[in-house]
């Protein structure tokens, strides 16, 4: 079919748009957000700052230099740092890591910055299992295994009730909030019908806690963190297209409900892997994607700055929890979960501001043209 005449030809190289660099060698081609990359720098070292703080400053003070010395083998302060904090820490990173990409997925295919596996159900499901494990007396190998199948299994659940006819984001959240309560109820009656150690085992494990976790719990969400890789790789393009409307990306050739589901299933199986190591650790997958898309500004919370803020986060708050008390160690469930109420009110306040502002400034636009109008009327 012949060109228009005054059809300007297809430029072979579109422009990049506003804020990306792209980089193209052959056929290959990488776009990036300048200021997402500079977000990620500066939480990068913020993450180092924070894990710093967690092996050298606690019960006993150790140096930096004698830190690194005793990393390296060198100095008498193995148990504490090699036994007691590096673990822990770790833990800690890749646990923050999990949660902040798997809020980061549910979020972006909910449409929606209020959605996380604490809010779809899939904390509920996980500490069902987690309490039925503990207060039936099964042996506690059998714990994290347990928890890993709960959380999938209300996960599937969710999806299962949400994608009848086709998975849309309200019904994702809704069935998500309607599995939730219905699980955490069942949790109550297994905590109300136990004995009350068994109770108690499974209060602290509901709540969060990173203590006494070690490097077993550390290698296997490590190795499951490693083997997302190439399914991480596939989302990070795949929810360039979630912005979009679905008839817009269905006239485009996208899945769209394939992908979603694809998207949700990645997060939750993060999800659950996290949860079931280091017990409902909650609101870090809610507020630290969020954090992420209002420090690099951006559409939707970019993954890798999420991964990198749910880290520093429950980093300090596992260190603030074993130092800022005394000689009682504060679960970090229960600070992330403060975290996240503060973060809630934050939210609520902020927004309605932005929405007063944008009100004012649009009554003052109309307020101008409806004088613009009468003086041309006159």
């Amino acid at each position: 079919m012949r060109r228009l005449a005054n059809t300007p030809a297809r430029s072979e190289t579109a422009a990049p748009l506003p804020g990306r660099t792209v980089l193209r060698s052959g056929p290959l081609s990488l776009t990036w957000h300048r200021r997402s990359a500079a977000v990620c720098v500066l939480l990068l070292i913020a993450l180092l700052a924070a894990v710093t703080a967690a092996l050298c400053l606690g019960d006993t003070y150790i140096t930096f230099a004698d830190t690194i010395a005793t990393l390296t083998g060198t100095t008498g302060y193995d148990r504490t740092v090699e036994v007691l904090r590096l673990p822990r820490t770790v833990l800690a990173v890749a646990a923050g890591a999990a949660l902040g990409i798997a809020g980061a997925l549910i979020q972006s295919v909910a449409r929606n910055p209020l959605a996380s596996p604490d809010i779809i159900g899939v904390t509920a499901g996980a500490g069902l299992a987690a309490t039925f494990a503990l207060t039936a007396g099964l042996a506690y190998a059998l714990l994290a295994p347990a928890a890993l199948a709960g959380g999938l299994a209300a996960a599937a659940l969710v999806l299962l009730t949400a994608s009848r006819g086709s998975l849309s984001a309200p019904r994702f959240v809704l069935a998500g909030v309607a599995v939730a309560v219905l699980l955490k109820s069942g949790t109550q009656i297994l905590l109300l019908s136990a004995d009350a150690i068994d109770a108690q085992r499974a209060q602290i494990w509901l709540i969060g806690t990173l203590a006494g976790r070690g490097w077993t719990e550390t290698a296997f969400l490590g190795a499951f963190l490693l083997l997302a890789l190439p399914a991480l790789v596939w989302a990070q393009r795949a929810l360039d297209t979630t912005d979009l409307d679905d008839p817009t990306a269905i006239g485009i050739g996208v899945r769209v409900t394939g992908r979603r589901i694809g998207l949700a299933v990645l997060g939750i199986v993060l999800a659950s892997a996290a949860v079931s190591q280091v017990g409902a650790v909650e609101f870090v997958a809610l507020a630290a994607p969020q954090v992420a898309r209002r420090l690099a500004r951006t559409s939707r919370p970019p993954l890798l700055a999420s991964a990198l803020t749910g880290a520093v986060l429950l980093v300090l708050a596992d260190w603030l929890g074993r130092t800022a008390f005394g000689d009682y160690q504060m679960p970090a469930g229960v600070l992330t979960a403060a975290l996240g109420g503060v973060y809630l009110i934050y939210l609520l306040l902020t927004k309605g501001t932005r929405n007063e502002k944008k009100t004012a400034g649009l009554r003052r636009r109309l307020g101008l043209r409806a004088r613009a109008g009468r003086m041309r009327d006159v």
